[in-house]
């Protein structure tokens, strides 16, 4: 038995919580008030509740397509590099930029919502896609042979915490930091 298919106005609610879900989170990161969405989309808070249930369902509707575009645009600018620790480069500075534009992907990357299953399961698919970023530099012997793929996600989610914790008030110290942690991972650093 497949799912029950909704009234016309409830399709027509739900398509405006998301479209505004994605916006609000986008603008304001996921802990933004669940009311302001509702609001942003002219429903009820009530309606969002009914429809979703609460916050983690939310963001599990909306998010993992996000962070998935996000994360696909960072691995083609880096995989255009021909490279291989530029592209390795790349890819971690690209998702640096991103998370400072983006605080619902910085959020995402930093895993501050452990309750969204899908969310939290294609962070971790996209970042494993990055290993072969990794795998490149290796084999090209430009990064250190010790990095493995958990100390690629250590840098990646530390990044994001930086970012998350310095945007507002001084919003490029994660490229400095970023540089200090790069140069260490390089094999000649």
């Amino acid at each position: 038995m497949g799912k029950p298919t909704l009234r016309r106005d409830a399709r027509r609610n739900q398509e405006l919580l998301l479209a505004a879900a994605a916006e609000v989170f986008r603008e304001k990161g996921l802990g933004v008030p669940l009311e302001e969405i509702a609001q942003r989309a002219g429903v009820s808070a009530g309606t969002l509740y009914n429809r979703f249930g609460g916050r983690e369902a939310l963001i599990d509707a909306v998010m993992p397509e996000l962070v998935a575009e996000r994360m696909d645009e960072a691995m083609r600018r880096a995989e255009a590099v021909d490279d291989p620790w530029e592209s390795f480069v790349t890819y971690v500075t690209v998702l640096c930029e991103q998370q400072a534009d983006d605080p619902a992907l910085r959020d995402a990357v930093s895993r501050q919502l452990q309750n969204a299953p899908e969310l939290t399961a294609r962070c971790t698919a996209e970042l494993r896609k990055s290993v072969r970023l990794l795998e490149r530099a290796q084999r090209a012997g430009t990064l250190r042979a010790d990095v493995t793929s958990e100390d690629l996600m250590l840098l990646i989610f530390t990044s994001a915490l930086i970012v998350r914790e310095t945007v507002d008030t001084a919003p490029d110290a994660w490229r400095r930091t970023l540089s200090f942690s790069l140069a260490g991972l390089r094999a000649n650093g």
